[in-house]
């Protein structure tokens, strides 16, 4: 089969090569990948910056969508389903071999790049706004890095829980991104948007949803109402902020992290679970992943380079087959 492999440390523009491997064997279920996601977890990994480290060379890709080939016994998968599918590595491939209780049905309503979309970014978010947000209807949430694939699977979300939206978006082109998902409010980051957020929303919002980090942390503490929570997913914006303890006794505010993947790959029930809560918002219209920038497998590295310039809008997809 042909896949994509990170064969050294140099980084998007060089260490990915197409290559012809052997399919993937186990005794999981086996799909064919028609689309795979790309995520900013696959730039680090081609400079070796991310905390997973696996012996070069190998292949990167954590989200597909494709069509089963065949299925153990006892899945409730049969060979012809449309689904998507968390793989952890190998997804920049033709073909996959994945856990069964980490692949799930594709509705129709979805296309398979919509499907590649689906899992890491929207499972993420739920698990982050009312699991470990713990939020609430008629809340206001503030979402950081609102353009891209978490940013708009957050905002979509979000209002299916019964939120109020504000993105936070660098550019004109990202703000039109992030209402296309729903935002009832977008504010810019290279302007006052901490004191527009606190405007708007009626003196702060109740949840700060960052997988951006960096040097706007420190605002977003200051964005909440009383009884607010910052939840942490990641740090796109390279540096990991530290937080002085005094601002969340002074302001009865809570910072929480969202590490959604290490969580659920031991309850495999919770991951049932989040999928059809997922499942219901495609099914009442909030949740249509937006894919951006599309590319063929042997353009992979062009794919990560544009996550690398922040210039992704929506979901970056690969097209594989």
């Amino acid at each position: 089969m042909r896949a994509v492999q990170i064969v050294d440390l140099t980084g998007p523009d060089s260490a990915l090569r197409v290559v012809d491997v052997p399919e993937p064997d186990g005794d999981g279920v086996v799909v064919d990948v028609k689309a795979a996601g790309v995520s900013f977890p696959e730039v680090l990994q081609s400079r070796g910056q991310y905390q997973y480290k696996p012996d070069l060379p190998f292949i990167p890709g954590s989200e597909v969508a494709g069509v089963v080939r065949s299925a153990p016994d006892g899945s409730g998968l049969n060979a012809g389903d449309r689904v998507a599918a968390l793989v952890g590595l190998g997804g920049f491939a033709e073909v996959v071999n994945v856990a069964p209780q980490m692949v799930f049905a594709l509705p129709d309503a979805l296309d398979f790049a919509q499907g590649a979309a689906l899992v890491l970014n929207y499972h993420t978010a739920y698990f982050a706004l009312k699991l470990r947000g713990r939020l609430k209807e008629g809340e206001t949430v503030l979402v950081h890095g609102a353009a891209g694939g978490v940013g708009t699977a957050v905002l979509q979300v979000a209002k299916a829980l019964g939120a109020r939206t504000i993105a936070v978006v660098s550019t004109d082109a990202k703000e039109r991104m992030a209402r296309d998902a729903g935002a009832d409010e977008v504010v810019h980051s290279d302007g006052p948007w901490k004191d527009q957020a606190k405007e708007l929303s009626g003196g702060g919002v109740d949840v700060v949803l960052d997988p951006v980090g960096g040097d706007r942390f420190t605002d977003s503490l200051r964005s909440l109402r009383e009884d607010g929570r910052l939840v942490v997913v990641g740090f796109t914006g390279g540096s990991i902020p530290e937080v002085k303890v005094n601002r969340l006794l002074l302001n009865n505010i809570d910072v929480v992290g969202a590490g959604w993947g290490a969580y659920v790959m031991t309850k495999p029930q919770l991951t049932v679970q989040i999928a059809a809560e997922i499942e219901r918002m495609i099914d009442d219209g909030y949740v249509r992943p937006p894919v951006g920038a599309r590319f063929p497998l042997e353009r992979a590295g062009e794919a990560l380079a544009v996550i690398d310039r922040r210039e992704a809008t929506g979901k970056v997809v690969l097209d594989v087959s």
